[in-house]
């Protein structure tokens, strides 16, 4: 029979407990750290009720109070994916210690720049879910050559069909790629000219593509577009 003497033995648990209360604390830093982490995280809540009061205020008289622009210089916002008018609210203001936004437009760069990231999101939310009144396509000469381009797109040129990315109806893919049916046609234009041109930067795969078309093209799948349902 092995003897302990109580001395030994007082130590030896409060050198156990010691390192029980050690791992409980460390595992509770750990569970509040990670826990912050998350909140930190965590997408922030919109209050599209606040876009509607800023769209009011700020957006009527380009896009209308319920984004769906009455002309085509500027485009319609109804029923467009938040998370695109996000990205493009974020684009037109430069980043910091760059000199030049990602996409450059001399009024939107004053509008986007006086609104908080919560503004941002808040309208983002409002326009996604007014109901869109979209606009028609014109051409009739133009609008087969539309269609094989947007469906098909043009082998020859390494032009990809607009489908894959914009969906058959041109409803788009949230986050990723934008809604494009029943967008004003001139609108499309211009903006697959300016993608072309490389006055609009914000993104790489739209230059790419555009830098492919033709005016002819262009015209086409934009008045293709509008027709969209």
């Amino acid at each position: 029979m092995i003897k302990v003497s109580s001395s030994s033995l007082n130590t030896s648990l409060k050198a156990a407990f010691g390192r029980v209360f050690q791992m409980f604390f460390a595992s509770a830093a750990a569970l509040l750290m990670a826990g912050t982490a998350m909140a930190q995280s965590a997408p922030a809540k919109v209050n599209p009720a606040h876009g509607q009061q800023l769209a009011g205020q700020v957006c009527a008289a380009c896009h209308g109070a319920d984004g769906n622009a009455t002309g085509p210089a500027n485009p319609k916002l109804a029923g467009q994916h938040s998370d695109y008018l996000y990205k493009q609210l974020v684009n037109f203001v430069p980043k910091q210690g760059a000199k030049e936004a990602e996409r450059v437009n001399a009024i939107m760069a004053g509008m986007a720049a006086g609104l908080s990231d919560a503004d941002r999101r808040d309208l983002a939310a409002y326009f996604s879910t007014q109901p869109l009144k979209p606009s028609s396509a014109r051409n009739k000469d133009l609008v087969t050559l539309g269609q094989n381009i947007y469906r098909g797109g043009i082998a020859e040129k390494q032009v990809p069909a607009c489908a894959g990315c914009h969906g058959p109806a041109g409803s788009g893919i949230p986050a990723q790629y934008p809604r494009l049916a029943g967008q004003w046609a001139d609108y499309t234009e211009s903006q697959l000219t300016q993608f072309r041109a490389g006055t609009r930067r914000n993104s790489a795969q739209m230059m790419t593509i555009a830098a492919r078309l033709s005016d002819t093209e262009i015209k086409a799948v934009a008045d293709y577009i509008a027709g969209l349902r």
